[in-house]
């Protein structure tokens, strides 16, 4: 019977990766069971068209590590000396994603990370708390806690008549001269769609682009999977009326016949008015799914948003199976569509966070924390060093926190404590904590941020209530659970904290408070 580990790890991707790392480094016994032949073997595949939209600037002008993940969206988390970064491989904005590949194999490397290439994982079960974990050569693992980093594997498809005829996103010929003079229907208004909108744009006679739901925009939302400027080029053909348009509404249903595609289109633009329009090719670019299949009775998770996403509590831990945990991409149930879990530049600091959960829970480990001087020079000193150079904040705002506890004569700095999980512990019990994030205003995905008429008079309004539209430092006050007063550090262009206005109004804000 095979050893019982400590921790299995089920996906060698980004994530698998950097908890494989974290795990290492702690001495702990894991194993990382991977399907494909190389880590991150999901980059081999995705993006279909082999450029990747993290943005990835290597030249900041700056010499802190720290402060270059701020604008490094693909670097897995590498503290010590000479870290392995990303931006070592590619000097492009939008890389090529083979150089991902040869990133992540070289981090493998590096770390000695405990990987088994080739297998894939056919069936999960658990007994005694213990998972058993069945590979497709029979062979079987055990471990007492189970962390699933697979990512999401398997095309999410509406359940509309006819979706089974359309070709996929995820295996559909990118060819894009097949193309030329065709009308072609792309389903959906993500990335994806859109990434595949563009490369045909310029071969289509006639390219549309629907979904149920209105295009965002991300330099509006400020939520980095909502459509990026990279993938935009449609928008322009259709508002210059160059023959490509964008459609809102529902599909209602797809059949097909030797005239190609015909699509009922309930247009929501007009009071649902059900159109048939023809296609010769249709694309389904609707999104991917957690993979749950795997898992029998005894401890298959409970899913949520459409059964997409298995269901997490604030430590990312299954909702209904105890010692199941999550990491990477799926665990953006915590914060879907709102901050930056479904990105590497989000989730590698959910894996860090992960593995000090684990610690504390398993290992009687603390959180690690810093003692700070309970003055309140001291305590807006600690502040303000940390909101200027945090990475963890920047990226992963307002999801992520800092929580500096007072007591007596003294105070416990804790750094990168997701912000759901402060109070579900006693930390949100304490006399008094300051929980600090870097966050966007209210409404702020609801101002168009290049129209200054509007973006000005909205600050003005925002000025007067002390909170800001754009990512600026936010500090609460709890006393025992409950959120007594919350201060907001004014906003700067170059996301810079550290003048008199900031410091100023901080250390007022203490002073009262203590």
């Amino acid at each position: 019977m095979a050893d019982v580990l400590d921790y299995l790890v089920v996906g060698a991707g980004p994530a698998g990766l950097q908890l494989g790392r974290q795990l290492g480094g702690a001495g702990r016994s894991y194993l990382v069971l991977e399907r494909g032949s190389v880590p991150a073997a999901f980059f081999t595949r995705f993006p279909r068209h082999r450029t990747l939209i993290s943005v990835n600037k290597k030249y900041t002008g700056w010499t802190d590590p720290e402060l270059n993940l701020r604008v490094d969206w693909n670097s897995l988390l590498d503290d010590g000396p000479d870290p392995l970064v990303f931006t070592d491989y590619s000097a492009e904005m939008f890389p090529p994603a083979e150089a991902f590949l040869s990133y992540t194999a070289d981090y493998a490397a590096k770390h000695e990370i405990k990987i088994r290439y080739d297998t894939e994982v056919t069936r999960i079960s658990r007994a005694d708390d213990v998972f058993t974990v069945t590979a497709a050569d029979g062979e079987t693992f055990r471990a007492r806690r189970l962390i699933m980093a697979t990512g999401v594997t398997k095309p999410y498809v509406p359940d509309v008549p006819g979706m089974e005829l359309v070709d996929q996103y995820a295996d559909y010929d990118t060819e894009p001269e097949q193309f030329i003079n065709q009308r072609v229907l792309v389903l959906g208004k993500g990335n994806s769609a859109f990434e595949t909108a563009d490369s045909i744009n310029a071969f289509a006679a006639v390219l549309h682009v629907a979904g149920p739901r209105p295009v965002k925009l991300a330099w509006r939302t400020h939520f980095v999977g909502h459509l990026r400027a990279f993938n935009a080029g449609v928008l322009d053909m259709y508002q210059l009326k160059l023959q490509h348009a964008i459609l809102d509404g529902d599909v209602r249903e797809i059949t097909k016949d030797a005239d190609g595609y015909h699509v009922k289109f309930a247009f929501a633009r007009a009071d649902e008015l059900v159109k048939e329009i023809r296609y010769d090719r249709v694309i389904a670019a609707t999104g991917f799914r957690f993979d749950a299949s795997m898992f029998d009775e005894t401890c298959r998770p409970e899913l949520t948003i459409n059964d997409r996403f298995p269901a997490q509590t604030s430590s990312w831990e299954s909702v209904n199976v105890p010692g199941l945990y999550f990491a990477g991409t799926i665990t953006q149930a915590r914060d879907f569509k709102k901050a930056t879990s479904a990105f590497i530049h989000g989730y590698r600091y959910g894996v860090r966070a992960l593995s000090k959960i684990l610690d504390e829970r398993y290992h009687d480990t603390k959180w690690p924390s810093t003692v700070v001087v309970n003055k309140t020079a001291d305590l807006v000193d600690a502040v303000i060093s940390r909101i200027n150079r945090t990475s963890a904040l920047y990226q992963q705002f307002g999801f992520m926190s800092d929580v500096l506890v007072v007591d007596g004569d003294q105070a416990r700095y804790y750094e990168e404590v997701p912000v759901d999980r402060f109070k579900d512990t006693p930390l949100g019990q304490s006399d008094d904590a300051f929980v600090i994030t870097l966050d966007y205003g209210p409404d702020h995905d609801k101002v168009d941020p290049f129209d200054f008429t509007v973006t000005r008079a909205s600050q003005d309004v925002a000025n007067d209530s002390g909170e800001g539209h754009y990512l600026h430092p936010i500090v609460r006050h709890y006393r025992r659970g409950e959120l007594v007063a919350t201060h907001h550090v004014t906003e700067n262009l170059e996301n810079e904290w550290n003048r008199p206005v900031h410091v100023d109004a901080l250390t007022a804000f203490f002073a009262k408070q203590l």
